[in-house]
Formats: structure tokens, sequence, C-alpha cells
């Protein structure tokens, strides 16, 4: 049979096991643009990038917000299918409203997403619905500290130190992953700076030489959940790029081919002794230039 009589609907497996609605819903998500969480001991940062549309109305800058405020100690950052983020994060504020009206206290930020787990995994269960088109990173802080989740359309709930969704996301990734030491002691504004450096990470040559439109939001211990305005994203974008651009795959490729070859063996080595000897072996290439 076509793949096509198994793309129709979500309950029916290929006959490679796979759920083709699953997978569509996946790739919406790389669709979107990139956005990137990270947290230290005291602070939670979401930075996404945000692309002008002259259709959009929603701003001065004709830009759609990706990243909105759940509750006072939690937001979220979505990348894919903005239609499915409302939806989502209407679900996620009425679950805070009562719960809060409930037992007088903040959500847990672990229980909320872990039920949004729950939530998302529904639709990939019965065939009258579909997987919501969108990943979330949420940031929060409660009395068991910073928190970074990741939850895609499959209903995979993760817990992260750092991370990054979207289109090219995998530049924000490799940067978030060399620093991530770091991460813990660093002050607020120094993970700001470090989100934005992913950001420009991921673009690579496409980064525009002016403004970069992106919205950066941040809670943390003593700190509710707020998106910065333009000119405070603007004032860390300049920081940011003072400090330098970030280090990219081709910068690793270009490290690695200017270091010194190895010495060649000595043209005076014994013969017919047994085995191979590792001088006699081809010089092979080094692993960044097979990036």
């Amino acid at each position: 049979m076509f793949r096509s009589a198994y793309e129709n609907d979500v309950t029916v497996f290929s006959p490679q096991g796979r759920l083709h609605q699953v997978e569509y819903a996946m790739e919406a998500v790389k669709l979107g643009t990139v956005t990137v969480g990270l947290k230290s001991e005291e602070y939670a940062v979401l930075i996404a990038l945000n692309r002008p549309d002259p259709l959009m109305v929603d701003s001065e800058n004709g830009q759609q917000r990706k990243i909105m405020a759940i509750d006072s100690h939690i937001g979220i950052s979505t990348a894919g299918l903005m239609a499915d983020a409302r939806r989502i994060t209407k679900h996620l504020r009425s679950d805070c409203l009562s719960y809060n009206t409930a037992y007088q206290s903040s959500y847990p930020v672990a229980r909320l997403f872990q039920n949004l787990g729950i939530k998302l995994q529904s639709g990939t269960q019965t065939y009258d619905r579909r997987p919501y088109g969108v990943g979330i990173l949420g940031a929060g802080y409660d009395d068991q500290g910073t928190h970074i989740f990741q939850v895609m359309p499959s209903a995979n709930v993760l817990n992260c130190k750092a991370m990054a969704i979207g289109a090219r996301s995998q530049g924000a990734r490799s940067y978030l992953e060399r620093h991530l030491k770091s991460f813990a002691d660093c002050t607020k504004d120094q993970l700001i700076c470090h989100g934005i450096q992913a950001i420009r990470a991921s673009m690579g040559s496409e980064e525009p030489a002016t403004d970069l439109h992106i919205n950066v939001a941040i809670v943390g211990k003593n700190t509710p959940f707020r998106a910065l305005s333009d000119a405070e994203n603007q004032q860390y974008y300049v920081m940011a790029k003072a400090s330098g651009a970030p280090l990219t795959a081709t910068d690793n490729i270009e490290a690695t081919d200017s270091t010194d070859p190895p010495e060649p063996s000595s043209p005076n080595a014994e013969e017919g002794t047994e085995g191979i000897d590792n001088n006699d072996l081809p010089d092979t290439p080094s692993d960044g230039a097979n990036r």
C-alpha cells in the first residue's frame, strides 16, 4: 500500500511502525523560528527569534510574539503552529488559575508540564483528533528552584538545563553544550547574553547587520515572570554582540585544520616486526573535517 494509506489517521501505524501524523507535527516544530531556554541557580531565561511580517499588526514592529506568560512564576516560548500554541497557552492558564483557587498556592512547575504532556499524548491516541503541531519551552521558578522544560508534539517531556528548538536550532544547541558548565553561576545579564549568542549561532551568516528581532523573558528568585521591552531586548543584543561572534561549526573546522600535522614516521624504522606499527598507518582526516 502507498504511504498515503497510513498518513490520514493518527491511530494507524505504517508497516515500519511509524505514525506519520506525529512525524508531520514534529516537522512543524522544525519550521518555526528558533527559541532558546537556559537556566542558572537563580534565573531561568527564554529567548525567541522573531521574523517581522508586514501582514502582522500585533505590535508596532509587525512581529508575532512567541513568548507568553502563564502565571507569575511560569512562562513558555513556542515554535510551530501559533494557533496550537495559543490553545495550549489558554489551557495552561486555566490550570494555573484553578489550582491557585483551590489550594491558594502556585502550581508546581514540574507537575504543570507533566500534565501538559498527558494532554498532548491524548491527541495521538484517538482517530478524531490530531497531534499539536507546536513545541514548547517552559521556564519557571518554585520551591524546587529554576526549571526549563521541553514539551514536544510526541508528548515527550524533558527537564533540561538548556535547550533550543525550531529551525536550524542545532547551531544553538551546540553553543549551549559548549558553555553548559558555566550557566549555573551566571548572573542575569550573563545568562541573557548566552541565550542571545545561541540564537546568533543558529543564524550563522544570515544574521542581519543591524538589529536582531528577538523576545527575551526572565523569571527567577524574587523575580516574577516578565517579558522585556523592545528597548531592553536591543540593549541586551548590543551587549551580547560586543562580546564577539559565537563559535560556529565552520570555526571548529578551521581550528582543526590549522593544527600541526603529525610528525612523519622515521625512515629508519625496523622492518619485519610482527603486526603493524601505528606510524605505518596512513594519515586519517580529523574529526572536524568530517562534520
